[in-house]
């Protein structure tokens, strides 16, 4: 029934943008319609990201295009969205990177593997490097067009019990996105990992549906899920990032010029994207502890050491999922960022 409603919505979309992406005189008159979805909030690095889109896309083709943002899951939750980018209800997304494992392009998994990540210059050196390329490269035959690369930082674990050590996990009830790494990263834990939509994680929170689950402060703190976690581990564990895709043929029908101008745009929200992503993080975590209603904690050296040692297997365990090769390559693209 879901896939139903997404073709009809599809069907819908096709009539509204079809004519206004007609190259000819229509198209002078009426603008090309890019509607933009996401599900988190507005006030989030990727929220902030899609409004600094729409605002240079309208700038630059002096109105031939117009830019709808939908926040907060408003059109599609994290399972619908692709497809309806596919089908063509939606113009362009800005997805987290593990969403594409369901997808059949389970490479992307490689960036949910815990600690590969050891910084921000190691992330940019893999996203703008040819591992990042090749990722996105492998999303054109599914009718996608990988754009760039968004930030929102590392990650912490929240629950309603502290989390110092591994065996503080286990038995716990805790969200993930759909990913089969993140799946073999809660159980390597001891803990029971269950996928839920992100727009869902915050009354199951609050009702023991699960008992926790992990994000960037910032996503965190716009959700108020600090509201209904007592305890959050400051971890920096995984990183969670974002890619920005199109439809393919879409992408690929605009007027070069107009093509054009929003690949400028695009390349200027993706760097005030990534320049505000740690600032926003960091007023988030400071915004929540000055609430008082989760207690923040940091782990020591040996701490550390005993996390990473439980989580040292995931990445042997979905290495033929992912592919062996990809994640030396990552490794060492990883690596050379810090010389």
């Amino acid at each position: 029934m879901k896939k139903i409603t997404i073709a009809a919505a599809s069907i819908a979309a096709a009539f509204m943008v079809g004519p206004v992406t007609t190259v000819g005189p229509a198209s002078a008159q009426s603008p090309v319609v890019i509607k933009f979805s996401h599900v988190v909030a507005p006030e989030t690095p990727k929220g902030k990201g899609a409004e600094k889109f729409k605002e240079l896309a309208e700038k630059y083709t002096n109105g031939k295009v117009k830019v709808e943002v939908y926040p907060n899951s408003q059109l599609y939750k994290d399972k619908e969205e692709v497809e309806a980018l596919q089908l063509g209800a939606v113009q362009m997304l800005a997805p987290s990177l593990a969403k594409f494992g369901p997808l059949g392009v389970k490479e992307f998994e490689v960036f949910d593997i815990p600690y590969i990540m050891p910084d921000k210059a190691a992330l940019k050196r893999v996203t703008h490097g040819e591992v990042g390329k090749k990722l996105l490269a492998k999303l054109e035959p599914k009718g996608i067009k990988g754009l760039a690369y968004w930030d929102n930082g590392f990650k912490i674990m929240s629950a309603n019990r502290p989390l110092h050590k591994p065996e503080d996990f286990r038995g716990l009830k805790m969200r993930i996105q759909s990913s089969k790494v993140l799946e073999a990263q809660m159980r390597a834990l001891g803990a029971i990992p269950q996928v839920m939509a992100f727009s869902e994680v915050y009354q199951a929170l609050q009702t023991g549906v699960v008992d926790g689950t992990e994000n960037p402060p910032s996503n965190m703190y716009t959700q108020k899920m600090n509201e209904v976690q007592k305890h959050a581990t400051l971890s920096n564990h995984g990183y969670l990032g974002y890619a920005v895709i199109v439809n393919k043929k879409f992408w690929e029908g605009l007027p070069d010029d107009v093509r054009g101008q929003l690949e400028k745009a695009m390349a200027e929200a993706t760097d005030y994207a990534n320049d505000i992503a740690q600032k926003e993080n960091d007023d988030a975590l400071a915004a929540m502890k000055k609430a008082g209603t989760t207690n923040f904690y940091t782990l020591t050296a040996e701490e550390t050491a005993a996390w990473r040692k439980a989580l040292d297997p995931v990445a042997d365990e979905i290495g033929n999922r992912v592919g062996k090769d990809l994640i030396a390559e990552f490794r060492k693209e990883a690596a050379a960022s810090g010389k």
